[in-house]
Formats: structure tokens, sequence, C-alpha cells
């Protein structure tokens, strides 16, 4: 049965229920008191044809209009609750079709459901509001796809180019030849695994443990400084530690690309970048910031985008692959911290990680 059939059956069946119970009432306090014989007592003093009714014969005209009325209270609340039933579901109809239409694909349809705001209202606007982000999120993962195929698309056309200017002209240069195709097959290979770093984040399968974010961001640090001297750059760490419970793995790639995309992206020369981690009393924070050219907030909020390397496209030996941030902000979110970008006023940008707080601190070893 429907649930529409259940409402009707359950409203009829109250409403005969009560019409029962209230002819029970009156046979109780009523009828039981009526005697069952006339007994007259002084008939003289009565006035003649007087009537004197007894149980026996109310009943004879009480239960055929007691069933009469038992009808029609059964017959009212099956078209009553037939037609009340379809009107409270009518808003559980509206949702059952806009989920029939995202099924097939169309995430933009809205319930928006007028009327005020009972429970049937808080689904649909629970409902609303997964369509938009479950929107967003097929938006964000097709221009993720085309921007990766396009990625991908690069290095190999650039690699059958090489070859077929190898083949045609055998007397070229193979050392030269050689030395491209190795740099474009290494930057394939760090888009490759940039990706499959990307999406075992964001499906979060990993262990996680307990973890010293200070620690990781020194390692970091000391990884980066040929870098940072090859560039000009001064790195200055400082901080507490900072217990969080996480993939050490994760953590350590997160950290790294923060410190490197500081170095890289910094001032030509006398550059600066500062790690700090500071402790609250429920998260734990990792901060980076750098010195360099001055950004927009609208230009700082897309640069978590897949592919997005600052104001323009770039390739040198250290512009990475544009996944850089991408992968800070789905790790970050695989360990349910929040990621914030803030340009700063002098030059250049301050980001911050902040994580939940580990509830057993790790000490430094």
């Amino acid at each position: 049965m429907s649930v529409r059939l259940k409402l009707t059956l359950s409203y009829a069946g109250f409403l005969m229920l009560a019409g029962a119970l209230l002819l029970a009432a009156v046979w109780l306090f009523v009828l039981r008191y009526v005697p069952d014989r006339a007994m007259l007592i002084g008939a003289e003093d009565l006035p003649s044809r007087s009537v004197f009714p007894i149980r026996s014969r109310l009943l004879e005209v009480f239960a055929p209009r007691a069933a009469a009325v038992l009808a029609f209270l059964l017959l009212f609340g099956l078209v009553g609750g037939w037609l009340l039933a379809g009107r409270m579901l009518a808003p559980l109809t509206r949702i059952t079709d806009a989920a029939r239409l995202a099924t097939n694909g169309s995430l933009a349809h809205r319930i928006r459901l007028p009327g005020r705001k009972d429970e049937f209202r808080e689904l649909a606007d629970a409902f609303d509001a997964m369509l938009v982000r479950l929107e967003a999120h097929v938006a964000e993962q097709q221009r993720f796809a085309a921007n990766a195929s396009h990625e991908l698309r690069t290095p190999l056309a650039i690699s059958k180019t090489l070859l077929d200017v190898a083949r045609a002209d055998p007397h070229h240069d193979t050392g030269e030849l050689i030395a491209r195709l190795h740099a474009v097959n290494s930057r394939a290979i760090d888009l490759t695994e940039a990706l499959l770093l990307l999406s075992r984040a964001d499906q979060r399968s990993f262990t996680r443990e307990h973890v010293d974010l200070s620690l990781l961001a020194e390692e970091a640090t000391e990884t980066l400084l040929p870098l940072a001297e090859k560039h000009g750059v001064t790195v200055e760490t400082c901080g507490d530690i900072t217990p969080t419970v996480g993939s050490p793995t994760l953590l350590l790639q997160l950290t790294t690309n923060l410190v490197h995309n500081a170095i890289v992206h910094n001032l030509p020369e006398k550059g600066t970048v500062w790690v700090n981690t500071s402790v609250r009393p429920e998260t734990v924070v990792l901060t980076v910031e750098n010195t360099g050219e001055k950004l927009t907030p609208e230009l700082a909020s897309t640069l978590t985008a897949p592919f997005q390397r600052g104001t323009e496209r770039i390739h040198t030996d250290h512009a990475g692959v544009g996944l850089g941030l991408a992968i800070v902000k789905t790790i970050a979110q695989a360990h349910d911290g929040t990621l914030t970008l803030t340009p700063r006023s002098a030059g250049g940008i301050s980001i911050t990680v902040e994580l939940p707080r580990s509830p057993q601190r790790s000490a430094r070893t």
C-alpha cells in the first residue's frame, strides 16, 4: 500500500474508534440508568397519554441510528483522509520529482518549497543545498578532468614532435633530443603522481597517526633550503609543538607544497619566507607567508583551483604542475581542516592551514 492509502486508513480508523468510544460513553452514562420496565406511581396525578421510555425501546431506536452514524464516519474518514493525506504528502511528491530529475542528470533543478518552515520544508531546503554542492562538485570535476587531459596531452604532443623531428633528421643531435625528452617525461611523471596523490587524499584512503606538524614543517624547510638558496630566498621558521592526527606522508606533502610555492613565487632577489606553527584550544595552525607581488583577494581565492599558477601559466624548472595548492586544500579537507589564503598588504601571501588538535600531545624526539 502507498503511504497515502495507509494514512487514509489510519485517519478513518481513528475516526471510527472515536465514534465508537462516544457511543459507548452514551451507553455507559445514559442508557444504562434507564429502567427496563415502566413503573407507574400515583397514576391518577399523571396527565393522559404520558410516554415512559424503557431501555429496550431506546436501544431499538438508538442502535440503527448509531450504525448509520458510524457508517457516515467511515465514509467521511475515508474521503477526508484521502484528501488530507494527499495535501500533506504534496511536498514529498515535489521532492521525489526533484530526486528523479537529479538522477537523470538535471542538477540545476531546485525545489524551493514555499510555505512555513516545517519538516517537509527543512527536507526540501536540505535537498536543495545538497544539489547546489553536488552541482558545484560535478562542475569542478569536469573542469579538472578537462584540465588534466590538456596537461597530460601537452607533454605527449611535445614528445611526439621531438620524435618526428629526430626521425626526419637522423643526424640531429641526439644528446639534446634525449635531454628534452627526459625533461618532458619528468614533467608528465610529476603530473601523474600529483593526480594520484590528489585522488588518494580526496578519497581519505590513508592511515591516521599522531603527528607533530612542527616537525614536518622543519623537515620540509630543510629539504627545500637548496632551492631557497638558489632563488636568493631566506626561510625563517618558528613555532610550538603542534600535535594532530593524520597521515604523516600527506601532511609532509602539504607542508612541502606550501614552502615550495612560497619560495618559487617570491621576489626576484632577497625574498623571505616565514613558516610558523601555533596551538589553539582545539586546533593546530601552520602559517606560511612570503614576500612577492601584491595580489588581489579575488586572485588569491582562485589559487587553490587545479592548474592555477597565479597571474600566468609559467613553465620553468620549478613551476610545478599547477596542482600544489589544490593538493594542499584537498589534504587539509581530508584531515577535517581548513585552508585560508590572505594577500599581504606589503606583497606576497599568507596561507594558513588549521587542523584539529590531537588530544594526546606528541613529544619531540
